[in-house]
């Protein structure tokens, strides 16, 4: 086997991030021709395509391995530099971690911030629905990620971190307008309610579980913003299923009633993380993990 040129990984890595041939050369401080010579030379190694050239840029399954494989080898050279030769090591350290929308908008930053402060990290948080992120870790462009699944595949740990439940709520004045006789079959195919996107599909699941509608005839708003679920649902132009590390500070203060206490949606979360972390990024999966344990239920898995 020739030994991988990873002059060359990098090059398809930097087009792949930038999406431009031209934006990568600059980045490279290389010509435009040299960029896609390098990568013609790529795939003649690995007699492969690796790019398709499509917008976006995409690389092929075999790109996607050669890109997940110099991504951890990068990871490690940070972690080494900063070991050995401290006064060479790099500013900051670049992370990549895939996150659910509810997560980044709740709990995932203040998790992090004692570590942030003290460590000089640069995020790259790639926001996507919770059965998805880890699809972006076998692709390699995460390190790490959050997942309702608790399954992997080679090369990759997984931690349970804790269950958090995903509650419907609403305020008073929609309440007293769509469910002032409680919660039916037929004021919930009447009521509006807000998801984030067409794949979200929890509040589907919610009404089938507990109340045996199986399609979703009922008004839906879709609001690509996990902050913005949330405010609609203060405003009193929907109902919303929203996790309590979202909804517990308006419950508390009233602006949000629970509509159903004893009908909860549990949400497992796991930290899916490369098998062969080292240095800060094994600190963060440390940090994740002591914050869920503190912080979320450990009822169930």
């Amino acid at each position: 086997m020739r030994p991988l040129d990873y002059k060359l990984i990098h090059a398809l890595d930097t087009v792949i991030t930038e999406q431009s041939f031209e934006s990568a050369a600059l980045v490279l401080n290389i010509t435009q021709s040299a960029i896609s010579q390098r990568i013609k030379q790529l795939e003649q190694l690995v007699a492969k395509p690796v790019l398709i050239r499509s917008q976006p840029l995409q690389a092929t399954t075999a790109g996607q391995k050669l890109l997940a494989h110099f991504r951890k080898v990068r990871q490690l050279e940070y972690d080494l530099a900063g070991d050995i030769m401290p006064d060479n090591a790099p500013d900051s350290i670049p992370i990549s971690i895939a996150v659910n929308a509810d997560t980044l908008a709740s709990w995932f930053i203040p998790a992090l911030t004692p570590l942030l402060n003290s460590h000089s990290i640069e995020l790259n948080i790639q926001v996507t629905n919770e059965a998805d992120t880890q699809k972006l870790l076998k692709k390699g462009e995460v390190l790490a990620a959050i997942s309702s699944q608790k399954s992997s595949f080679a090369g990759v740990k997984v931690e349970y971190i804790g269950t958090i439940d995903y509650i419907l709520c609403a305020n008073s004045d929609y309440i007293n307008k769509y469910f002032k006789d409680g919660l039916s079959i037929e004021n919930l195919n009447k009521a509006p309610c807000v998801d984030y996107d067409q794949r979200d599909k929890m509040h589907s699941d919610y009404l089938k579980k507990y109340f045996s509608i199986e399609q979703a005839i009922y008004p839906c708003h879709r609001i690509r913003s996990s902050e913005v679920v949330v405010t609609m649902a203060l405003a009193g132009l929907a109902y919303a299923l929203i996790p309590t590390t979202q909804a517990s500070e308006h419950l508390a203060s009233g602006a949000l009633i629970e509509l159903a206490p004893d009908k909860r949606l549990p949400m497992p979360l796991y930290w899916h993380s490369w098998a062969l972390e080292r240095g800060v990024q094994k600190l963060i999966t440390k940090t994740i993990s002591n914050y869920g344990h503190t912080h979320f239920n450990h009822n169930s898995q």
